[in-house]
């Protein structure tokens, strides 16, 4: 297979899982411009496949019993391997692997940040719970403000206080995830929602208490705490996008409108939100991205300093930040 064939079915692979695993990215990334939009794809499968590998789905589904053969722990190490290689500059022949290599190499990624997309993963094997609001976001960065920060990069930011916001943008993508999902995660026996939040307001703090709909009310106050935070995130990420070439503003901030109106929908719905799973629809999606134009641009410039501060290049993860 030539060089050229090769790249294809990468980006080929890419753009169909990005295409099956998120319909909401899927089409706010048909605003970028066509290269740009292969890399975004090509990064994406790499972290979808992660996510799945961990769960033992594919693309967000059960995945077939001889897939999901190993348990979460042997199925991380293979995933730590491959990765590792991946970001070395050897990846095998899978074209999530020679994927992650290409827009590693070509944006000059920091490994790091890959890496601490599976220090994330890692925390759902070990079935972390999360006692504070720092504490879990620490696990908030792992699995989606390290991302924000990698797609930043192939959109060509390099300057931290840009890459800052994009970490916010993530950030604030996994609260509403969070808060939108607290029953089907609860079905598995996760827990995110912090525990000295849930027991300020009353609200049982194990995962199969949680199902139960008489604590609802309790459950429904914190996570709106949870979508208050996560408001603050878009607001300050919302600043980085004048730093964005125009169309990937666009995308970007499509993305945002969409998932915030999750939270206003969970919002609307009181504490009978979970009854059935909040969902946009293709057409309001369409709406909400045509709406993302005209972008203003925000004139404070200043990033809030209580916000999560995500680590630096060589710095330790840690939790007191």
């Amino acid at each position: 297979m030539t060089e050229t064939q090769t790249t294809d079915a990468v980006i080929q692979y890419g753009r169909e899982s990005i295409k099956a695993g998120s319909k909401s990215f899927a089409l706010a990334s048909r605003l970028f411009p066509e290269a740009l939009r292969n890399d975004v794809a090509q990064l994406y499968a790499w972290c979808r496949y992660s996510d799945d590998v961990i769960d033992g789905q594919h693309l967000g589904y059960t995945a077939e019993p001889a897939e999901a053969a190993h348990d979460p722990s042997q199925r991380l190490q293979l995933l730590e391997r491959r990765t590792a290689a991946a970001l070395s500059g050897n990846p095998d022949d899978d074209p999530v692997f020679q994927g992650l290599a290409r827009v590693t190499d070509k944006y000059g990624i920091d490994p790091q940040q890959p890496l601490e997309l599976l220090m994330g993963f890692a925390m759902d094997v070990q079935r972390q719970r999360y006692q504070t609001l720092a504490d879990l976001m620490r696990y908030c960065y792992c699995v989606a403000g390290a991302v924000g920060v990698m797609m930043a990069r192939v959109m060509g930011v390099k300057d931290e206080a840009t890459l800052d916001r994009a970490c916010d943008l993530g950030l604030a993508f996994q609260l509403t995830n969070i808060a939108r999902d607290v029953m089907d995660d609860a079905r598995i026996g996760r827990v995110y929602v912090p525990t000295n939040l849930l027991e300020y307001h009353g609200a049982p703090t194990e995962a199969h208490q949680l199902l139960e709909n008489e604590s609802w009310p309790q459950v429904y106050q914190a996570v709106c705490e949870l979508l208050d935070t996560a408001d603050l995130y878009y607001r300050s990420a919302a600043v980085g996008l004048r730093a964005l070439p125009f169309r990937c503003a666009w995308a970007v901030k499509a993305a945002s409108n969409v998932y915030q109106a999750i939270g206003t929908e969970l919002r609307q719905r009181g504490p009978r939100a979970w009854e059935e799973r909040v969902s946009t629809s293709q057409w309001r999606k369409v709406w909400l991205g045509a709406t993302a134009l005209p972008i203003v641009p925000v004139r404070s410039a200043q990033r809030p300093l209580d916000l999560y501060r995500r680590p630096r290049s060589g710095e330790a993860l840690t939790l007191e930040r």
